[in-house]
Formats: C-alpha cells, structure tokens, sequence
C-alpha cells in the first residue's frame, strides 16, 4: 500500500512539473502590445510620383547635400551662360543665366544657393561623384552622361556652331573642309563640343582646351584653324573680339541646355523642374538671357588655375 501511494504521489509531482514547463501562449486579445522599433521616418513611400506634388510637399521631401543649402557646380568661362562680369569698382562678379536660373530655383525650393567655380571636367566629376547638387554649365542631356547624374528638363534652346577668324572662313564651306591634318581644331575638354570635334573633323589635329577663354585666344592667336561652340557663346565672343567668325551651323540632334542633377534624387529633379517650368512661365527666364548678354559684351574674366584673371 504504501508502495502505491509513493508511486501515486511521484506521478502527481512528474505531471505538476511538466504543467509549468508549458505556458500556454495568450490569445491575440490577451497579448500584451508590443512596442515596434522606432522606423526612420521616409520621406515618401518608395516609386512616389514627386511630379505630382504640391510645392509645399515638395519642400518636405528634397534632401540635398548641406541641409538647407542648394550647391551647384558651375565652370565660368561660358559666357553668357556662367562667366565673371567686372562691375563698376573693377571687381569681378559671377554673373550668367545659368547662375541666375540657380539663384531662381533655390528661391523657388527655399534654400540657399552656394556656387562652387570649378573647370568644366570639375562639373561633371564633383556630379557623378555626389559631392553637389546640381551642376550647371551649359550641359547637354547627353544619353553618354545619364549613369553619372539626371538631368533636368530643357531650359534653354541652343545650337553648336563652327568658329575660325575673319579671312578664314573660305577655308571652311562645309565641316567636311576642316576636316584635313593640316588643320588644328579646338573644343572645350569633356564637352559636347569634343565630342562633335572627334565626330566631324577626326583626321584634323583636334587640340582640347580646358576652358572657352583658351580656345578663343588661340583663334585670335593664330594656333588654332577653327573650333567647335557652343553658338550663343560663340555669338557673345564675337561681340567682343569682332575678328571671330560664325563659320557653319553643326547639326547635333540634343540642342538644349539641362541642369545635372544628383543621380537618383528624385525629389530634388522634380523640384529643379517645377522651378525651370515657373521661370519660363513668368518670363524670367528671357529676362536672364538678356541680362547676361549685356554683362558678357562688356568687361570679364576667367578663372585661370584659381584665380580671377580679366579677359
């Protein structure tokens, strides 16, 4: 008997210890709630149509690279895009519809707008690598660009045009003409207009040049033949140094300026868009082309290996 009532009594403890091993799980009603990870907050939902925002909304989404800032890259010797106008005291002044177009879309977004003078390779490098915002400096949307940065819509129609001196343009009655080894031709290094020297006139001897300002003085100069420009920078050299001639038109199939922007921010492209679409809508941008024709034909100057050197 009492061999039984200890086997009783050991079984009753076995089935007691193995009831608090197991918790039944509460209901969903019963679960206490569990508080979540703080998220970061997005700025939108991933794929948000930002073209279809209002201002306001868009402000709340844009991120730039200085909180609070718009830097934009810029190469001033591109007149009358982006160059340095001398004002009345004799200093130089960064001047250009492209830098008042800048101004414009940063007052547009509600930021301050920083401007870095860089070459044009600087531009395009200071881009892809993310280190700006926007660059702006008479950029063409060309397909070859797109992995390194966006672009803009279009804000200013131009052309390509090829350049030489007065007496010299018999040389040249078709672009196939400049196309000999004899000739020297010049073009801005990692332009558009590189790229329509290499294509147009690739058995010439094709000299590449930093900044504008090179390649006019070396027209002027006599160690260039001709070059390629853009035509509304060639038409504005020409005003100043009337010995430069607008030889031929060069067919190019993109002829539009865009603004570069960061690759892959969204939010900051359709900002930079609705400001470029308002600025052409109110006229301002007209008004800004014909501000910085008139600076460009009086007196400017270069940056030349960091410093500010008048024309």
């Amino acid at each position: 008997m009492k061999k039984i009532l200890c086997m009783l009594l050991a079984l009753t403890m076995i089935l007691a210890l193995c009831a608090c091993g197991e918790t039944a799980a509460p209901s969903a009603s019963e679960a206490p709630a569990q508080s979540a990870a703080p998220a970061e907050e997005s700025a939108a939902p991933a794929g948000a149509d930002y073209s279809a925002m209002s201002l306001d909304e868009l402000k709340a989404e844009i991120s730039t690279v200085v909180d609070g800032k718009l830097t934009v890259a810029t190469s001033p010797d591109f007149a009358p895009y982006e160059f340095y106008a001398i004002d009345d005291n004799g200093d130089p002044q960064l001047a250009g519809f492209d830098l008042a177009l800048a101004q414009y879309i940063a007052d547009f977004l509600g930021l301050e707008l920083e401007i870095i003078p860089i070459d044009f390779d600087g531009v395009l490098n200071e881009l892809a690598a993310g280190s700006v915002d926007l660059g702006m400096a008479g950029l063409s949307p060309d397909p070859t660009r797109m992995d390194a940065m966006d672009f803009s819509d279009i804000y200013y129609q131009g052309g390509q045009s090829f350049v030489t001196v007065k007496g010299s343009e018999d040389k040249f009655p078709t672009l196939a003409d400049a196309n000999k080894p004899e000739y020297s031709i010049g073009a801005q290094n990692g332009s558009i207009q590189m790229d329509l020297a290499n294509e147009n006139t690739p058995d010439a001897d094709i000299v590449p040049l930093v900044k504008v300002t090179d390649i006019v003085a070396e027209l002027l100069g006599g160690k260039l033949d001709g070059a390629f420009i853009e035509t509304v920078v060639a038409e504005s050299y020409a005003q100043s140094y009337p010995e430069l001639v607008i030889a031929l038109d060069v067919p190019y199939d993109v002829a539009g300026s865009a603004v570069g922007v960061m690759k892959g921010n969204a939010a900051l492209l359709a900002g930079v868009n609705m400001a470029i679409a308002a600025a052409i809508e109110d006229g301002s941008m007209d008004q800004f082309v014909v501000e910085a024709n008139e600076l460009a034909n009086g007196k400017t100057a270069s940056l030349v290996d960091g410093e500010i050197v008048e024309d």
